[in-house]
């Protein structure tokens, strides 16, 4: 089995909190549009799908960027091709990323006929403030339309996306975020605790004393929150940042989270391939330059030896519910998580260590006291 991950380097503007690799259409090019900068960047995508195993395809999923800002049409070519040439599994799941204000029924009706049938929204917040500090665009308002018009063209599964943590957000700002998210027809949240990265603006903005990061206490707080509740609305954990209904765990990033095949395609996009870890060149044009002149777009690799890869799945392992393998621990490392089963952070049980609710607060630490 081969997962495919389709990355869509295009945003609209850049969000001040985001480092991930993506481009606005004048960062590309002075005075560029979408539609100038994005040509020719799907026959890219199919000509790097060349070099890919054949194997049968469990899971595609379109990340960015705003994957949602490209015709369906364009993205339907990258699913058609590689289910024409690996074939998808009967219940293949495939998901788009999507801005809520980048979406119209009749977009998310050709999405659903090119093939999607997962869809995730950046929702971040209920909050126009929090919006504002994390310079997202959206309308908070336009998030419950969007999933609405997604339940009503089809989807089976529909995800929101949370950002938790930011400059000057409260407790209560994130039980109003939290309740809102569960008040719509979802059956999947992410939430993740934001993390500033050096180099975008509001790493800028901090350092000059602009905004201030909440402290530790008040993140485990937001954490525990989200947890309760979503399990009370029927939502389980099953990674350390996720929660769904059952049935409807993001199955891409399980492939991710247990290390099976995947290729990634685009620029700066990741691949894993049995032991084999590799990479490709991160700028866009770069990209599309080395794919049509025959070259690989493949930057750099690596490959994994036996101990990275044992180190590799009890990083993973320990963030899901079913924990990790006793048998995978040596001695020392088992030894050494003994104090966290004293204190309630991990539990024993008969075959494997898994972390509390408590313990997924202090995951890094326990992973590191692990691996040390």
């Amino acid at each position: 089995m081969l997962s495919f991950y389709v990355h869509i380097p295009y945003c609209v503007r850049r969000c001040g909190y985001c480092d991930f690799n993506t481009y606005t259409p004048a960062e590309l090019q002075d005075g560029a549009t979408l539609e100038i900068v994005s040509g020719g960047y799907i026959d890219a995508v199919l000509k790097e799908l060349e070099a890919a195993p054949t194997d049968q395809v469990p899971t595609i999923f379109f990340g960015g960027g705003t994957p949602s800002l490209l015709p369906p049409k364009d993205l339907g070519r990258v699913i058609a091709a590689i289910k024409a040439r690996n074939g998808l599994t009967e219940n293949c799941e495939i998901t788009l990323e999507a801005n809520p204000d980048s979406v119209t029924s009749e977009k998310l009706a050709e999405l659903i006929n090119v093939g999607f049938n997962r869809i995730s929204f950046g929702m971040q917040s209920a909050n126009p403030d929090v919006l504002k500090v994390l310079d997202r665009t959206h309308n908070p308002e336009n998030v419950r339309k969007a999933v609405d018009m997604a339940r009503a063209a089809g989807f089976a599964s529909v995800s929101v996306d949370l950002i938790y943590g930011a400059p000057g957000e409260t407790l209560s700002d994130w039980a109003a975020t939290v309740k809102e998210a569960l008040s719509l027809d979802i059956d999947h949240i992410s939430a993740y605790a934001l993390i500033v990265e050096e180099g975008t603006k509001l790493a800028a903005q901090i350092k000059r004393g602009e905004y201030t990061m909440p402290d530790d206490d008040l993140m485990a707080d937001m954490y525990l929150l989200v947890d309760q509740q979503c399990l009370q609305k029927g939502l389980k954990w099953y990674e350390l940042s996720n929660w769904s209904k059952p049935g409807h765990e993001c199955r891409h990033n399980i492939a991710y989270w247990k290390s099976q095949n995947w290729w990634g395609l685009g620029p700066g996009a990741h691949s894993h391939i049995d032991q084999k870890r590799f990479w490709n060149v991160k700028h866009p044009n770069a990209y599309k330059e080395k794919v049509f002149s025959g070259q690989s777009p493949i930057k750099d690799s690596e490959l994994l030896n036996d101990e990275q890869k044992k180190s590799e799945y009890i990083m993973l392992a320990i963030r899901m519910p079913a924990g990790v393998r006793k048998a995978a621990l040596s001695v020392a490392q088992y030894e050494r998580t003994m104090e966290y089963i004293k204190s309630g952070h991990v539990i024993e049980r008969e075959d494997s260590l898994a972390l509390t609710a408590t313990g997924r607060l202090i995951a890094d630490r326990v992973t590191h006291e692990m691996l040390r």
